[in-house]
């Protein structure tokens, strides 16, 4: 990673457990992965049903701004949140969306975007609540930020008790759903769960 800290920003609707993906990650990386993190969050005036987003910011050294300002990472659940911050994502930057709940306009050529069927695969497992976990393992898996076994550790950690077995089901059922993409050549327009970036 290089000296400027990582920018993630986590989107969708209160209820959607954007924040709890934004504690896991943060979690993982400064506690079990014994580097640096900062975590920021903003809700709309309604809260739940409204867009809402975690900051997240990784880094190898100390963070001395935690706010993102332009998201490496942007990391979608709900077709309003698409809208308000997908101008926000640098260039170059990676944009992480809930295939069922987002249909994305044209993309800027250096973008890469990868997709999940989030919610089908949370309600597969008896809960769609835990689309976030799974959303969680996507990330993981796509970005190489953080090693897997910090992120399953912060999510045990972080989830309520007695529903660790189901979140951690969600988190590999999402990371497995990313190295499969990534090592069937994800990127190419042609392929499920990927966008066009043209």
């Amino acid at each position: 990673m290089s000296e400027r800290p990582t920018e993630i920003k986590i989107s969708g609707l209160g209820g959607q457990g954007v924040i709890l993906s934004g504690i896991i990650i943060g979690k993982a990386h400064a506690i079990f992965d014994g580097r640096h993190a900062t975590m920021t969050q903003a809700f709309g005036p309604e809260a739940r049903g409204s867009a809402c987003s975690s900051q997240v910011l990784l880094s190898d050294s100390r963070i001395l701004y935690p706010y993102v300002t332009r998201p490496d990472v942007l990391v979608v659940m709900s077709q309003e949140a698409y809208t308000r911050f997908s101008p926000e994502l640098n260039d170059g930057g990676t944009l992480l969306l809930e295939a069922d709940l987002v249909k994305p306009g044209p993309l800027p050529p250096r973008v890469k975007a990868y997709s999940i069927p989030a919610t089908r695969i949370a309600e597969e497992l008896g809960r769609k609540l835990v689309l976030n976990i799974v959303m969680t393992g996507f990330f993981t898996a796509v970005t190489g930020l953080i090693s897997g076994e910090a992120v399953r550790k912060a999510v045990a950690d972080s989830v309520p008790p007695g529903t660790e077995k189901l979140n951690l089901a969600a988190f590999e059922k999402g990371f497995a759903y990313g190295k499969q993409l990534l090592t069937s050549g994800a990127g190419a327009p042609s392929l499920p769960g990927t966008y066009p970036l043209r």
